[in-house]
């Protein structure tokens, strides 16, 4: 979804599960044995394929998701890319041989490649796209015709309504009638398009503004119809469109989950983490995509945002750790205000330059990825916590991670389930001693974390 067209949403999703039903069966998370997302917002696609093979797969992250690709509207703002005009790979951030390269390049890697995809409308208004197509709303030469659009042609009023919500128009957004066989299919050949530069999954735009059996229908015509997706339906209590609705088609993302990080993190105690999850509502974990911020929650202050210093480190490092979801890291560039475009058109020359934040390549998150995979599958275990701001946990056997989120030091035994041995901190490169009985102690700092796992015992 589309941050000033979204800012009405806490107003998007909610449930009638029973309405619909799945095409095909839900994916069980990304498949394979890495399923952290390095969502890099804006980057041009020369960038990611050099930060595929820097940082993310040596790294251990199974994923990095690009923004939009598709030829769009003109103008310096990040969200012109969410306002296609064709399906040309002609936006900001490269042309079709970059993108082709960067997909090899993260493959290269050992890293999978998700596309933001933006299939429920085109544009508001007319002009020339990025990619020299002349287009005006409802008419997009070669492509669709004012036919092709939903009959509804005033904007979304009532999210209790769920014609409405799924029939009118994102503020002023030209509304494809995904219904029609024709729209269907000319949205398949898109992502069919994609999928063979080699593209492994996809991000849903704006799903909750289409009917869940309409993109089951869509998935259906993919050469690749198990491929993995994640569906952007952000939960509004009591509202006519609902996150489980699609979950038959894939992954949906869990936005309470953020919501609520960034209310535990502010003002509640950390120690009310220790069911997180499924116990609070919230989708099961294995079709539930989850972040501590994205692109449009971190502009409209809903969540926690790089601005937030230790209470959004802190947060992702509980994220990476915990056995929840498939985590999402919001990486992108600094902001006042909250329309402007990526620095230096999507090019990023160097991290921490420029703008560019590159949260995936903080010490404190990087080093968590690969804690999240070596404790893939295990268990909680060991919960302790000081029933305010400190708390700690195993993952079984294979490791352990505790977070002091209190304004002093703390110093504790703790006690694990791990094998006995030297063991490295990745939180601050200092090694902990866990004797046989599975204990050790160690002193953290005011706002800092320690997370040590099986198989990295040097730092």
């Amino acid at each position: 979804m589309i941050l000033r067209w979204s800012v009405t949403a806490t107003a998007l999703a909610a449930t009638s599960a029973a309405l619909i039903a799945p095409a095909t069966p839900a994916q069980a998370s990304p498949p394979g044995t890495k399923d952290v997302t390095a969502v890099m917002f804006e980057w041009n696609f020369a960038s990611v394929a050099k930060e595929c093979a820097n940082t993310l797969g040596p790294a251990g992250y199974g994923y990095v998701q690009v923004s939009p690709p598709a030829e769009h509207i003109q103008g310096a703002q990040w969200w012109t890319s969410y306002q296609p005009v064709s399906y040309k790979i002609a936006g900001r951030l490269g042309d079709r041989a970059a993108f082709r390269d960067m997909v090899s390049a993260c493959h290269a890697a050992g890293v999978k490649v998700v596309v933001d995809t933006v299939i429920n409308h085109m544009s508001a208004g007319s002009g020339t796209g990025t990619g020299g197509s002349v287009y005006t709303k409802y008419n997009y030469p070669g492509l669709y015709s004012s036919p092709d659009f939903d009959d509804c042609t005033g904007q979304i009023t009532d999210y209790q309504d769920r014609w409405n919500v799924q029939h009118c128009e994102l503020v002023g957004l030209a509304d494809l009638d995904t219904g029609e066989s024709y729209v269907r299919g000319a949205i398949a050949g898109y992502m069919n398009d994609l999928l063979s530069l080699g593209v492994d999954g996809f991000r849903i735009d704006a799903a909750k503004h289409m009917p869940a059996a309409d993109l089951a229908n869509i998935k259906s015509r993919l050469s690749n119809p198990s491929v993995y997706w994640k569906q952007e339906v952000i939960h509004g209590s009591g509202e006519a469109v609902q996150p489980t609705e699609y979950t038959g088609n894939g992954d949906v993302q869990e936005f309470r989950y953020a919501y609520d990080l960034k209310r535990v993190f502010n003002s509640e105690n950390l120690a009310y983490l220790k069911n997180y999850g499924e116990d609070w509502g919230y989708m099961s974990g294995g079709v539930s995509g989850v972040f501590v911020d994205n692109h449009d929650t971190e502009r409209n202050g809903s969540t926690l945002n790089y601005k937030d210093g230790a209470d959004y480190t802190l947060a992702n490092v509980f994220m990476l750790a915990w056995p929840y979801g498939a985590p999402d890291i919001n990486s992108g560039y600094e902001f006042s205000d909250t329309d402007a475009g990526p620095p230096n058109g999507g090019t990023v020359g160097a991290c921490w330059q420029d703008g560019w934040k590159c949260q995936h390549n903080w010490p404190e998150i990087k080093s968590m990825v690969a804690f999240r995979n070596a404790t893939r599958g295990e268990a909680v275990t060991n919960w302790w916590d000081n029933g305010a701001d400190a708390i700690a946990f195993g993952r079984g056997a294979k490791g352990y991670v505790a977070i002091n989120h209190e304004s002093g030091s703390l110093s504790r035994t703790y006690q694990t389930s791990l094998p006995a041995g030297t063991y490295c901190n990745v939180q601050s490169n200092t090694t902990v001693a866990v004797n046989s009985g599975g204990q050790f102690t160690a002193t953290l700092g005011a706002n800092t974390a320690l997370a040590i796992y099986a198989g990295k015992s040097n730092c």
